[in-house]
C-alpha cells in the first residue's frame, strides 16, 4: 500500500507531500484558468489572455519540474557509477 503513494513522487523526484502541494498547486491554477476562460466567453472584453497565459505557466512549470528531475536522476546515476568504481 505504502508503495502506490511513494512510486510516482519518486519517479518525478518529490516525496509525497512534495508532490501533493505540486499538484494543488497546478490544481488550484487550472480551477482559476477555467473560471477566467468561463468569464471571458460570457464577457469578452474580460480576461483577454488570461487563460492562455495561465495554461503557458503551468507548461513551463512542468517542464522545469520534469528537467530539475531528470538531472537529479542523473546526477544520482553519475553518483553511483563513481562509487562502484572506486571499490
Amino acid at each position: 500500500m505504502k508503495r502506490l503513494f511513494k512510486e510516482h513522487p519518486e519517479s518525478v523526484g518529490e516525496t509525497y507531500v512534495q508532490h501533493l502541494g505540486e499538484a494543488w498547486s497546478f490544481a488550484g491554477a487550472m480551477i482559476l484558468g477555467g473560471l477566467c476562460c468561463f468569464l471571458h466567453g460570457l464577457l469578452p472584453f474580460f480576461f483577454q489572455g488570461t487563460g492562455s497565459r495561465i495554461i503557458s505557466g503551468l507548461h513551463d512549470r512542468m517542464v522545469v519540474c520534469r528537467s530539475r528531475a531528470d538531472r537529479a536522476a542523473r546526477a544520482q546515476q553519475e553518483r553511483l557509477s563513481q562509487a562502484r568504481e572506486a571499490a
